[in-house]
């Protein structure tokens, strides 16, 4: 093969030797035209990397700047000139990458318009989001509604010029000497932070605008078709109150009007289903402001559900070799010493209190404690392994502005467990694990999740406890698991707990939208913190490894989730009030009060509305509470010994006799159904 002659190798399996140089578009074009103009970018990856579909990768750094990883597969223009032999995949417009290209692109169109329209704007960064796309500026006046309206407006002229993004180079140091002869302050300092002395520095350009950039980008303006600004907010550069407020511009876009609009019919149906207003509509539970923020109180409603999950979970803990614990709410500083939490984590806790004896903190996690229990009598590997789990009350420092009504809050039940078990186990202990994650989604109706894997970032030690010989073990045995189950997952570098590797569950609700929950963490940092032991079957004392793991993540959390997901019409064996009882009159009160007695004699949780209303005014009342069964009777019904049944679903269902509802009733609780 020729020396300016490289190999791309196709998903088909087929591999085509071009010049180098030769661009993706070029072979889209060589292919098929219709392929050509189908595609949005392109994904390409050397020879010897690992398949994308296997893991992924994620940064903290802003992808309009950062450096890609050459040895990594990658997303790059059509445009892009092919210069070794690659594997090579053409994205088109169905292929979950091409939105936050298009997107991406989208925040382009966006500056553009807003410097076409008001020139003295200063550009910070713009990034794609898993929802649409933001742009931050710096203007010392506000934006107004009319703005919008109007930056909208240009953006269609934008798209209309289908103008290309051509990438473009230039010197470091004439692309800082420009910003900041401009007054770009913040081009200049990502400039300075992304690049180095001698760099060349990425632009493109789309017509008259330029922007500091690595991509990628679709073919041109024209590509970003269904697009729409939704609102402007504050920010401060850099995070940091001291700086200047910018103003972040946010938007969203698709690659039709009919994804757009399917997108905001979605968020009208997320805000139906906001557990905050459907808490209050429901009366599940509060946030007393004299209490304070990010407390949650339970009421009585919300308290009956919380009561099932907690029972399944210590049931379900049980019959899978757990043992149940119960541990203090505080402790002396000198136990979070220990831990390691007073070093790593002392700023996400309460602060200190100081008693007669010593200075304590309120836990935000439950771990050392079980720790202790562990450590109270000695073990022997014929106890391994053991497995200690509490739902447990724990206090964490949220700042004020991040709290967000179940979701995130300062005191939470965490439905935690620890595992203590030899090195030859924890894979063993880890698949259960993921087993027993699976079972709950399962059991509380969520049929799909995602996994990823939280790794270290070596070259930040600072954050990190453990040796590299410990973390490179705890990853490879996190990664074995999920290989060995055939579990899809991503990587994510730099999200790992302080003392280890993580595997984190995230469920997907049925609108679509990630929840992170499940979590199961490898510790080998703890085990040596305190000195933990058991004797081997070769007589010496040896260390175990740990594992930390919550399923519901928190209860409060958990059940924020299962509001929404349900939208408040929580599935019959859940449901605060199972049935709700309307007699017609006055004179069925006695039969009401049967009927009732019948039903709670058989497990049903039951309301009786013997108010002076009218018959259809109480049935409406039990179904704004989303009462899964209504039973109305007047006369027929008490003859017959009968019911006329209306479901939350279906409906008027018409007479059935007491008893075989009741049947019916309970044999739904016991399966744990989902459907009436």
């Amino acid at each position: 093969m020729s020396t300016n002659t490289i190999a791309i190798h196709l998903p088909d399996g087929s591999v085509r030797e071009v010049p180098s140089g030769t661009t993706p578009l070029e072979i889209a074009n060589a292919i098929s035209p219709r392929l050509a103009a189908a595609s949005v970018a392109a994904r390409i990856a050397p020879l010897d990397a690992a398949p994308a579909c296997v893991c992924a990768h994620h940064t903290d750094e802003d992808p309009m700047y950062a450096a890609a990883d050459e040895s990594a597969p990658r997303i790059v223009d059509l445009a892009t000139p092919l210069t070794a032999d690659v594997r090579l995949e053409l994205l088109r417009e169905s292929d979950p990458e091409s939105l936050h290209v298009l997107r991406h692109s989208a925040a382009h169109v966006l500056a553009t318009a807003v410097l076409e329209l008001f020139p003295e704007t200063k550009l910070g960064h713009g990034p794609a989001t898993d929802s649409g796309f933001f742009y931050d500026f710096y203007r010392e006046k506000p934006f107004t509604p009319e703005d919008l309206e109007a930056i909208e407006k240009k953006m269609a002229e934008v798209v209309a010029r289908n103008e290309p993004f051509l990438h473009e180079f230039a010197p470091r140091e004439k692309s800082l000497e420009d910003f900041e002869r401009d007054g770009d302050f913040m081009k200049a300092h990502f400039v300075t932070k992304f690049t180095a002395p001698g760099d060349r520095v990425s632009f493109y350009r789309s017509g008259k605008f330029v922007d500091f950039c690595r991509g990628p980008h679709v073919p041109s303006t024209g590509r970003v078709k269904a697009f729409k600004v939704t609102k402007v907010a504050g920010a401060y550069w850099l995070g940091d109150e001291k700086n200047p407020q910018l103003q972040r511009i946010y938007g969203t876009a698709f690659f039709s009007k009919k994804d757009l609009d399917e997108h905001f019919a979605r968020l009208e149906e997320a805000a139906r289903r906001d557990h905050r207003v459907l808490g209050k509509q429901l009366d599940l539970f509060s946030i007393q402001e004299l209490a304070g923020a990010g407390l949650i109180f339970w009421h009585p409603k919300g308290g009956i559900i919380r009561k099932i999950m907690e029972d399944w979970m210590r049931e379900e803990c049980l019959r899978r070799g757990y043992s149940l614990v119960f541990t203090p709410h505080v402790a002396r500083v000198n136990l979070w010493q220990t831990s390691g939490h007073e070093g790593f984590y002392a700023g996400n806790m309460f602060t200190p209190m100081e008693l007669d004896d010593a200075m304590y903190r309120m836990k935000p996690m439950n771990c050392p404690f079980h720790i202790l229990i562990y450590k109270n009598t000695p073990k022997s590997y014929r106890d391994l392994p053991v497995r200690y789990a509490e739902l447990g009350n724990v206090y964490r420092y949220e700042r004020s502005g991040t709290m967000h009504g179940l979701l995130r809050v300062r005191g939470f039940t965490q439905d935690d467990a620890h595992i203590f078990c030899t090195p030859q186990q924890i894979e063993s202990e880890v698949a259960a694990c993921i087993d027993f994650a699976e079972a709950v989604l399962k059991t509380f109706g969520f049929k799909e999740y995602k996994v990823e894997l939280s790794t270290w970032d070596p070259g930040d030690r600072a954050h990190y406890a453990g040796s590299d010989e410990n973390w490179n073990l705890a990853i490879r045995s996190l990664d074995n698991v999920l290989q060995a189950k055939g579990i899809p997952y991503k990587t994510i570098p730099g999200e790992a707990a302080f003392y280890g590797p993580k595997i984190d569950v995230k469920l997907v609700d049925v609108l679509g939208r990630l929840w992170q929950l499940s979590t199961v963490q490898f510790d080998f940092n703890l085990p040596a913190r305190f000195e933990l032991e058991y004797v081997g079957e070769d007589g010496e004392r040896h260390q175990p490894v740990m594992v930390h793991r919550a399923l519901f993540g928190s209860v409060e959390r958990f059940f924020g989730v299962l509001i929404e997901h349900y939208a408040g019409a929580f599935p019959l064996w859940l449901a605060p009030v199972q049935v709700g009882l309307v007699p017609i009159s006055e004179r069925h009160a006695a039969y009401a009060q049967k009927v009732e007695s019948a039903l709670r004699a058989a497990g049903l949780r039951v309301e009786t509305d013997l108010r002076n209303e009218k018959m259809n005014a109480k049935i409406r009342d039990f179904a704004n509470q989303k009462t899964p069964y209504i039973l109305v009777f007047g006369d027929k019904e008490e003859s017959a010994g009968a019911v006329s049944v209306r479901t939350r679903s279906k409906g008027d269902q018409g007479s059935m006799p007491l008893q075989e509802f009741i049947a019916k009733a309970a044999e739904l609780v016991a399966m744990q159904s989902t459907e009436l």
